[in-house]
């Protein structure tokens, strides 16, 4: 399906759905600009967006696939796409694997997760399909244990295993408990999630021929995004060409980002999908631009993520990278943050996964690192107004997942209803 004119695109929303028709009330009729459209609000978007009284839809559900989204954050949202929406999808997304190291005769385990009309497996599965070089297809599951992905690992020369990171290293961690590696693994593609520096160390024990690559970047809700970009840097991606248009957004002002190095919100408009259009959509992570006239962007975490205790902001991309660099022996295999109230003040725990017992003293040692990152937590402790930072060391195994995704909850919030 060949892209479409934006002219087009919103033309078509703007006549066929309501939500569009209310959202671009103010927006000329003919658009030079793609900034001339007002960027979408999610939470409006989605209200619009139920059965029955949709309001966001151009035309009836009647040929289409409909995913949904795992919920890991928010109520989860159904996303649906046409027939030949979803084969030009795939295309592109098999297309992108073959960059990111897919080649001819490959054999492939997913694992990604499936059932319940969550996406990860169909469409990981499909963009097999169509991707441009043969290929050998283990539709595998997140739902398989570890021993048995181990054993087909070893019984079948597995050369690629994809699925979400925390799925790909809980296989990792198996076959070093075996005492075993897999060295007929080429590589591992992730995705679903950011691939955390914390997880690389069990992933190369286990699969030390490994190379490591996103799967390429795209969501339930705002579908395409961006294709992986071969290199060391697994976070680099760009838009794939006359299918997906992505912008980087200023926070406060909303105005575009056109340099390099500088953060903001990434939104994306896709090019060919109509019934359900998605026209500068916020995808809720941030990135910032590696080459702004090639689309490449790095992302560098959701929007919002991370945890707020008292008035002490605990971003976790931030957080993590301070625990990686006080933890040079690398003991830390996974990290989230857990909100907690006691005692009439809120306190912060730092559950950690290992392998391998850590050391004693390394938590007092984590945390004394992190107070010198971010001093404002201390000093809100001797004000008595937070609890001082304590770590929960547990097995990599027992750190929280999204029960149907496999995703990492990077942040917990246990504390009781105010």
């Amino acid at each position: 399906m060949p892209a479409k004119p934006l002219q087009d695109l919103v033309d078509h929303a703007r006549r066929n759905s309501p939500f569009y028709a209310q959202a671009y009330r103010d927006v000329p009729q003919t658009v030079s600009h793609i900034t001339e459209l007002p960027v979408i609000e999610q939470g409006a978007f989605w209200a619009a967006n139920t059965w029955p009284d949709n309001r966001l839809l151009t035309g009836p559900l009647t040929d289409a696939g409909v995913y949904r989204t795992g919920g890991t954050t928010g109520v989860p949202k159904f996303s649906p796409w046409t027939r030949s929406e979803h084969a030009d999808s795939v295309t592109a997304f098999g297309a992108g694997m073959v960059r990111a190291g897919l080649k001819p005769g490959h054999r492939v385990a997913n694992l990604f997760c499936a059932g319940e009309l969550y996406g990860g497996f169909l469409y990981i599965e499909a963009a097999l399909h169509h991707a441009p070089v043969d290929n050998v297809r283990l539709p595998v599951g997140g739902a398989a244990s570890d021993e048995y992905v181990a054993d087909l690992i070893a019984g079948f020369g597995v050369h690629v295993l994809a699925g979400e990171p925390m799925k790909l290293s809980s296989v990792a961690e198996c076959l070093v408990r075996r005492g075993q590696v897999a060295d007929s693994v080429e590589l591992l593609l992730f995705g679903g999630d950011l691939l955390f520096d914390d997880l690389r160390p069990i992933l190369a024990r286990a699969f030390p021929k490994a190379a490591v690559s996103s799967v390429g970047y795209a969501s339930i809700d705002a579908g395409l995004v961006g294709a992986p970009v071969p290199g060391d840097d697994v976070r680099v991606h760009e838009a794939f060409p006359d299918r997906t248009y992505v912008e980087l957004v200023d926070d406060v002002t909303g105005e575009p980002v056109t340099a390099t190095g500088v953060p903001g919100r990434l939104v994306v408009t896709n090019l060919f999908r109509t019934l359900m259009p998605i026209l500068r959509y916020p995808t809720g992570d941030r990135a910032e631009w590696v080459d702004v006239e090639r689309r490449r962007f790095r992302l560098v975490g959701r929007s919002a993520e991370g945890a707020r205790v008292g008035t002490v902001a605990m971003p976790t991309e931030e957080i993590r990278a301070v625990l990686i660099t006080a933890d040079p022996e690398h003991h830390i295999s996974g990290m989230q943050l857990v909100q907690r109230r006691w005692d009439g003040r809120d306190g912060l725990i730092l559950r950690l996964g290992y392998v391998e017992e850590p050391p004693a003293g390394l938590g007092e040692r984590l945390v004394e690192a992190v107070y010198t990152a971010r001093p404002l937590y201390p000093a809100e402790v001797e004000l008595g107004a937070i609890h001082h930072l304590t770590v929960e060391w547990v097995p990599r195994s027992e750190l929280v997942t999204n029960p149907r995704t496999g995703k990492l909850q990077q942040v917990l919030d246990e504390r009781p209803p105010a």
